[in-house]
This record gives C-alpha cells, structure tokens and sequence, in this order.
C-alpha cells in the first residue's frame, strides 16, 4: 500500500491526515473544521483528558468521566493504561466513545519498551517482547477504536555504540510496523525526559529513526513537557520534524500540570498547531495543580483561556 493512501486510511478515524510534511483536516466537503469556543462548546484543538482527571466531578468509573469530559467540551481522550483493562472494559469505552462522537487517543504499548526490554539491546527476548505488544495492539484497536500505540525504546544498551544501537531500534521497529501498519495502526515513538538512562531523548533523534523504519505505523510522539526540559525551541524543533509528528501531547514546565501553570506559552503553541492543519487528539498528559472539584473546574478554564488563539 502507498504511504499517503495508508495515511489517509488509517488516520482519517482519528481525525488526522498526514498528507506530506502536514497534518491536515477537514470536512467532507474539504472545509477546515473550526469548533466552538463558547463555554461547554468544543474547542479549536481536540484536547484529550485521561482516566482520573475528573474523578472529583464525575465520579471513578471512567466511562463516567468520559461523559463529563463530553459535557465540557472535551471530544477526545487518551489511556495509557488501555492495554491493562479487561476486554468487556475495552469495548465499553470504545462503545461510548463512537457514541458520543469522541475520539481515541493514545494507549501504551505493553512492554513497548523499558529498562528490563531495551529494544537498543538488540536481544532476540527483548525484540519478542515487543512483538507480542504489537499483536495485542492490534486486538486492543478493534475494541476502543484507538489507532495509536506509544512506544518507547526503553534504556541505552551502554556496551554498544551510539550507532549500533540506533540499528538495533530502528531493526525492531520495522518488525513492529509490519504488524501495525495492515491495521492502519501507528505507533508513536515518545522521546523522554524521566531519566538519563532512556535511550530517545529528542525530537531530532526520533525524526532520524522514523526515517530510518520508513513505515507511515512508526511517527513522533511529541510530548511538549519533556521536549521543553531536553531540548526547548519548540515550535523550531516541531516544524523541523513535522513529516514525523502524528501525536501531540501537553504538560506545562515545570510541575507537568496544566498550561498556565509554568513557563511554556501554551497559546502561541496551540495557535502553530492550528495553523498547521493539526485536527488529532492532543493528549493532556499531566497533572492538576489544584486539588478536588475546583481545580478539575480551573483545569478546564485553563484550557479555554490557551485555546482563545483564534
């Protein structure tokens, strides 16, 4: 399959059209669509909240949650821990989320990659791990309708050079992205800033090795907490590897909570990925810096006031 035709097929579910160096979205009719900034409305970008955000307004249960996350404006979610839900779970959120007209943002490769299953390693047990994550990405998909898988290579393997074990990742990820990629699935490689340890650590580094599997099922992940605290630059940084960026997510620096908390102008960031045509989930990958009903009620207000761009 032609890459533009499997990007188009695969990730117009989610909203997203990758179609050369831009992500582009739109109606049916080709129009761009522009949503609601009136309170309870949707918003300009599709931001994406997770399980336990809204646990104080709305309750445990997720799909609860989801309804009020709905109810705000928000028309996306993303779960890292999707892959550790039971399937009858699964399909019910994947239900309600067709429902309600939601999309389905990320969720976590199992054993996509850590310290004990370095995909840097080049180790046939490590490299099997990490298949078998994207077989049951596969199964996963079919149930709650998410069409990205995040991946993370794990730690450096320090016994190698720089270069062999960039071969070793990029060997895995082709392996990976021949089980994705008939599924229309991606997944999307997350440079991190947790530890020294971890072996992706900047967007340019993530752009080399996506370039290297060459496959439309392996993209960036850009999550602009960590690439704030490794790199910085980041609008530079995001149109230099914007052929390669599938998936955006959000933390303000430092703390990780919500945008207008920490130094990074949210605004100006929503307004470039506006401006480039970017409709997928946007993932709210932090924390709350208040605590019970009033700060989830400032975390929504804190969104409404950075996605005011237009």
């Amino acid at each position: 399959m032609k890459r533009n035709e499997f990007l188009k097929n695969s990730l117009l579910a989610t909203g997203a059209i990758v179609s050369g160096s831009s992500l582009m979205a739109g109606t049916n009719t080709g129009t761009t669509t522009v949503f609601s900034t009136k309170a309870n409305g949707p918003f300009n970008l599709n931001y994406g909240p997770h399980d336990g955000m809204f646990k104080n307004s709305a309750g445990n249960n997720f799909l609860d949650q989801i309804q009020y996350m709905y109810d705000q404006g928000f028309r996306g979610i993303e779960d890292n821990g999707m892959s550790g839900r039971s399937t009858a779970d699964q399909e019910k959120i994947g239900d309600l989320l067709a429902k309600l007209g939601m999309e389905m943002g990320v969720f976590v490769l199992d054993k996509g990659g850590n310290g004990a299953n370095t995909l840097a390693a080049g180790k046939k047990d490590h490299i099997d791990v990490f298949l078998k994550g994207c077989h049951q990405a596969v199964e996963i998909s079919k149930r709650c309708g998410g069409k990205f898988t995040t991946v993370v290579p794990g730690d450096f393997a320090r016994n190698f050079s720089l270069d062999i074990q960039t071969a070793n990742v990029i060997e895995a990820l082709r392996r990976g992205a021949e089980i994705l990629e008939p599924h229309g699935i991606v997944m999307v490689l997350e440079p991190l800033s947790d530890t020294p340890d971890l072996f992706l650590r900047t967007s340019n580094q993530t752009y080399l090795i996506c370039k290297g599997v060459n496959s439309p099922s392996c993209k960036i992940l850009y999550d602009v907490y960590h690439m704030q605290r490794n790199e910085g630059d980041l609008i530079a940084n995001m149109e230099r590897t914007w052929s390669e960026i599938a998936y955006i997510q959000t933390g303000d620096n430092p703390g990780r909570n919500e945008p207008t908390t920490g130094e990074i102008n949210y605004k100006n960031l929503f307004k470039f990925l506006h401006e480039k045509g970017y409709k997928g989930v946007v993932g709210m990958e932090h924390g709350i810096s208040g605590s019970g009903k009033e700060g989830e009620q400032r975390l929504v207000e804190a969104y409404r006031e950075v996605d005011n761009f237009m």
